[in-house]
């Protein structure tokens, strides 16, 4: 399992938006942010949903697995139980339902998305979207303010978990995009800000997720 090497997509736009292959085949052509990624997606089962299906999908990075199987193991041990050292013990129904969360049917462009200002919802509340599992997560672009002039920055997209249906416009978990609009021959790849998100949006529904379906041994 690798670990990102470089925030390569963190604050630095677009750099080539168009990609002459699938999502599948970008996130292996970068390696030092992806391959660890491409990895759960295999154990997933979930390679022909990055090859043939037209989807949106918010990357999360290398880091990101790294450290959610750090903390993983960290419970483990802490339990007196043995740690995992290969993606494929996790179950494939856990990554698939984690990796669900980030992926959406259709594609989604930045001008596509409506506005958010997590600082008030009710006038811009962005808007919620089914994701690939069928959870509602809420998305939205964030109009940066710019010599003192409110929403005519930068837009930054935003992808959001919403914990409590009951009240979806508190408590939202955001995730905020680095790179936005990458575009392979099936869909739109929304790279993720790796150094401020937790893979599933929080650390204990992927250690609990893991937990319940059971670990499996490092040989198989």
């Amino acid at each position: 399992m690798s670990c990102s090497k470089n925030d390569y997509f963190y604050d630095t736009g677009v750099h080539q938006a168009k990609y002459d292959g699938t999502i599948l085949q970008y996130l292996k052509s970068k390696p030092i942010l992806f391959d660890s990624l491409v990895m759960a997606i295999e154990a997933a089962g979930m390679n022909d949903v990055f090859e043939k299906e037209n989807i949106t999908f918010f990357a999360p990075g290398n880091s990101n697995i790294y450290k959610a199987i750090k903390w993983l193991n960290e419970d483990l041990r802490t339990n007196g139980k043995d740690t995992v050292s290969k993606l494929t013990q996790i179950k494939p129904e856990v990554w698939k339902e984690a990796l669900s969360l980030y992926i959406f049917k259709g594609s989604y462009l930045l001008k596509d998305i409506p506005q958010i200002d997590t600082l008030s919802l009710k006038a811009f509340p962005g808007q919620g979207y089914a994701s690939y599992g069928g959870r509602s997560m809420n998305m939205g672009v964030f109009y940066n303010d710019a010599g003192g002039i409110k929403y005519v920055g930068y837009r930054q997209v935003v992808l959001s978990f919403i914990p409590d249906f009951s009240n979806p416009q508190v408590g939202l978990i955001n995730a905020p995009v680095a790179t936005s609009d990458i575009q392979p021959t099936n869909g739109v790849i929304h790279a993720l800000r790796f150094n401020t998100h937790s893979f599933d949006f929080e650390s204990r529904r992927f250690i609990s997720s893991a937990i319940s379906a059971g670990i499996g041994k490092a040989t198989e």
